[in-house]
């Protein structure tokens, strides 16, 4: 048997910007919420900080006979009910935000039942601001010092950024600002106390070795992604009151590095922790959320707030932001909060509700599926698609599973026993999404510029405010006396000048001297430091080609494993195929076995029902040749009874002539074992056969036979094995007649006309002779049915019509009374014979009893 040798699977695509070789898995971390109340029943345990335990609840354990089942789950790292936002922050979300701070992106969603404290988690509550917030004062705090002015970076419609000098950057701020409509930036407004105690944080964070030789903007954008629709909840649509116009989804685009984003969705630049979050606040009043059975503020729809950081550097001269787009450097960290898996039957949800809830349940389901064929793919090494374009939430996000940054997700899970199985199902995708690995990012590309341009051109440091060597130098020197002369006869101030500056030449000789004496010393100690380098330099040059030779040696011997290594590899792959090939054949011969084993099962239970239908046949037929055999004595037994009385008859007769002439009617003579043994009349009994002896003297009879008056059908001549043959003159006769002693359905269908010929004994002892005549049909079941229309008798008497003959034999009554069926010829006009199509066991009978009818 020749197996089918496997595919070899395709390489994956490896998208510019990703390491092959270095992979990590997405960051799993749970979060437990703490119970509405004290003594409410709780199904999950803490175990340590990487560990949780799931119980069954009491309800559950009743429900399934007492099965008490605990299953534990493993995480990165698990948060008990008393862990604070800042804990959480630092060791989920601060990593994020220093790679977003070094130009790498990142993805942080937060995923759980309706209830469990997404949310809260991302958001925060007054007093105790969540993840979100306490990124954006990172990222401030970090880049503060170094943001560019408002402008100077500009959005467009294709995922990229464009730079603006100084001079158009300070004409688009004067625009903006003489704008009717425009906005005062939040840094010169008061904050909104809604949610100012939402971003006060307490503790300060910051990223280390942020680029002081760049500048950065910060932009933000919010949208929605309701029934699978994604919506811009930073968009500004004009209210119109009578006829308000409803939010416009967004379409999903591939820009040209092959990254998913919204087309048109509105960017926001801001410069402040304050004014990022009043933008963020001001799209999550426009957010969906509904009261529903399990949540009272429950979201409705997938909530995806963006980051976005621009970076770029400053030219030569550190002054001016560098006009090269090519040197921009986007990263991006979007912070996603999921809408809660829900179970319609305790959510009690209707109409919309239902609706939405059949959307969250279902991008989440696509979600699962995404992460169950990526692991998959990486631990198989299979090659199927990953189903990202079912849904717009896994479609935005495919581009962070491919290597485009790193990936965190916390499960946020309600310990409350009415979400014992929500909880379960969400604890198994966290399980499979911690086995799925995302390439690692590579690191950005430096510029190429000088290092610490930023401050060259700025006052120094306190190095710089240090004298220089020529300003002690010049303090060394005697100061130089007044110079001002007031009078021509001033003959003192010139002396002291002429004094003061020789003083300084023979200083500056002296110096001059010093500085050539320590200067030939310099240079002695030099040439002294180069002689001992060169020696240094010929000692390591002959070390160098010793370890040159060795180096030589090694590689002549690398090469040669290298081959050898190449050589096993390549027996390594052989056999790996033929082993591949081998189980293959194994599977393809279990496979095989099974079925045989199967279609033998199936042929011995075949044997065994045929078996048995066989066996009751043969039993069936038994009693049916019993019963007929039984049949057939009895009517020899009545047929010899008969000819022996006829026979006793006649003897009476001539020894009545003989002897003398009686004009008493001849009485039959009874005999006991014709009283003792009464025997049950068939459906068609033989009846005696009458001996008519015509007059000698009569004229001879022309023998002639009774033509039918259709002549011209095909007839079916029935004539039953039972029938005697009569010795009358007058005999039936049809011509091109298919003559059959048990009616079938093959001569039935070749035929229009039906004729059954019935004897029976008549009340004077005479054999009577009926032509049963009808028509054929179809049937709608394939078969045949005969209507009986016309009956012919044809009877034989004796020439005395005063001398009746009677049978000496009677048949008996039925036990229940009844008559046969087939006595009374009446009634059998009436009945119609069916013959069943497809029947094994010969023809079968069907009476109906209805009225005669003619053919239409």
């Amino acid at each position: 048997m020749k197996s089918a040798r496997a595919k070899t699977p395709r390489k994956p695509i490896v998208k510019k910007g990703s390491q092959t070789n270095l992979k990590d898995p997405v960051g799993v971390y749970c979060r437990v919420r703490p119970l509405g109340f004290p003594d409410q029943e709780c199904c999950i345990e803490v175990i340590n900080n990487t560990t949780v335990q799931l119980h069954t609840p009491e309800g559950y354990r009743l429900n399934r006979n007492g099965d008490y089942k605990e299953t534990q789950y493993s995480f990165k790292q698990v948060f008990g009910t008393h862990t604070t936002q800042k804990e959480l922050f630092d060791v989920v979300a601060n990593p994020l935000v220093d790679d977003l701070i070094h130009g790498k992106n990142g993805l942080l969603f937060t995923y759980g039942v309706t209830g469990s404290g997404k949310t809260h988690t991302m958001t925060g509550s007054p007093g105790e601001g969540g993840l979100l917030p306490r990124c954006l004062d990172m990222i401030f705090n970090s880049i503060g010092s170094f943001q560019a002015k408002r402008y100077v970076f500009k959005s467009n419609d294709r995922n990229s950024m464009d730079i603006q000098c100084e001079v158009d950057a300070l004409l688009e701020r004067q625009k903006r600002e003489a704008m009717p409509n425009a906005k005062t930036p939040s840094s010169k407004r008061q904050v909104d106390p809604e949610f100012a105690d939402m971003i006060t944080v307490q503790e300060f964070c910051k990223a280390e070795e942020v680029d002081e030789d760049s500048v950065y903007g910060v932009f933000v954008s919010y949208i929605e992604i309701y029934n699978n629709y994604i919506y811009d909840l930073l968009e500004e649509v004009p209210f119109d009151p009578i006829k308000p116009k409803p939010p416009q989804s967004k379409l999903l685009r591939e820009d040209k590095n092959h990254n998913m984003y919204v087309a048109g969705c509105t960017e926001v630049e801001v410069k402040s922790t304050e004014e990022a979050f009043e933008v963020f606040w001001r799209g999550q009043k426009k957010r969906r959320i509904a009261n529903t059975h399990l949540n009272r503020e429950s979201s409705r729809s997938h909530s995806v707030f963006n980051i976005k950081l621009v970076q770029a550097p400053l030219d030569a001269d550190g002054d001016n932001v560098l006009q090269e787009k090519e040197q921009i450097t986007v990263s991006q960290l979007s912070l996603v909060d999921l809408a809660g898996s829900e179970r319609t039957n305790r959510t009690r949800a209707e109409g919309n509700r239902l609706r939405e809830a059949g959307n969250i349940n279902q991008s989440l389901m696509t979600l699962r599926t995404c992460m169950d064929v990526l692991r998959e793919n990486q631990m198989y090494g299979t090659n199927k698609m990953v189903p990202y374009r079912d849904s717009k939430l896994t479609h935005l996000f495919k581009n962070y599973f491919d290597g485009e940054g790193k990936v965190r997700m916390i499960v946020c899970v309600n310990p409350k026993a009415e979400d014992y199985e929500e909880n379960l199902q969400v604890m198994r995708f966290a399980e499979v999404t911690q086995e799925v690995e995302v390439a690692r990012p590579v690191d950005k590309a430096i510029c190429g510029l000088t290092p610490g341009r930023r401050y060259r051109n700025q006052p120094r440091g306190p190095i710089g405010n240090e004298p220089l060597v020529t300003d002690v130098v010049l303090q060394s020197f005697p100061p130089l006396p007044s110079c001002e002369i007031l009078d021509i006869n001033d003959e003192q101030t010139l002396p002291r000048l002429i004094e003061a500056l020789e003083k300084r030449h023979h200083l500056r000789q002296m110096m001059i001297d010093e500085f050539n004496k320590q200067s030939n010393a310099f240079k002695a100690l030099l040439q002294e430091f180069d002689n001992a380098v060169l020696s240094k330099e010929n000692h390591m040059q002959g070390k160098l080609n010793e370890k040159e030779k060795m180096i030589s040696g090694q590689k002549l011997e690398i090469e040669r494993l290298e081959k050898k290594n190449k050589t096993l590899e390549y027996k390594i792959e052989i056999l790996e195929k033929t082993t591949t090939i081998y189980e293959e054949d194994k599977r393809n011969l279990q496979q095989e076995l099974e079925t045989q084993n199967q279609k033998l099962q199936r042929q011995f239970s075949d044997k065994r029902r045929l078996e048995a239908r066989l066996q009751g046949m043969v039993t069936e037929t038994t009693m049916k040749w019993e019963k007929e055999c039984e049949r057939r004595v009895a009517a020899k037994q009545l047929e010899m009874q008969n000819k022996l009385w006829v026979k006793d008859e006649k003897l009476k007769q001539l020894k009545a002539i003989v002897t003398e002439p009686k004009t008493e009617k001849p009485e039959r003579p009874s005999r006991e074992r014709d009283r003792e043994k009464v025997t049950q009349r068939s459906v068609s009994p033989s009846p005696v056969p009458f001996l008519f002896q015509p007059d000698q003297n009569a004229p001879p009879i022309r023998l002639r036979h009774r033509r039918s008056r259709s002549a011209g059908d095909r007839w079916v001549d029935h004539k039953p094995a039972s029938n005697m043959q009569t010795e009358t003159v007058m005999q039936p006769h049809v011509p091109h007649a298919i003559t059959v002693s048990v009616a079938n359905e093959k001569a039935l269908a070749k035929c229009e006309k039906y004729m059954l010929t019935h004897q029976e004994l008549a009340s004077d002892g005479e054999i009577e002779t009926k032509l049963i005549k009808g028509d054929i049909y179809k049937t709608r079941g394939g078969g045949q049915s005969v209507q009986f229309t016309d009956i012919e008798t044809l009877k034989q008497e004796s020439p005395n019509g005063s001398r009746k003959r009677r049978s000496s034999t009677v048949a008996p009554a039925r036990p229940d009374g009844a008559e046969s069926e087939w006595t009374d010829v009446e009634t059998r006009c009436s009945v119609a014979v069916e013959m069943k199509a497809g029947s094994q066991l010969g023809p079968g009978y069907q009476h109906h009893a209805q009225p005669k009818r003619k053919k239409p």
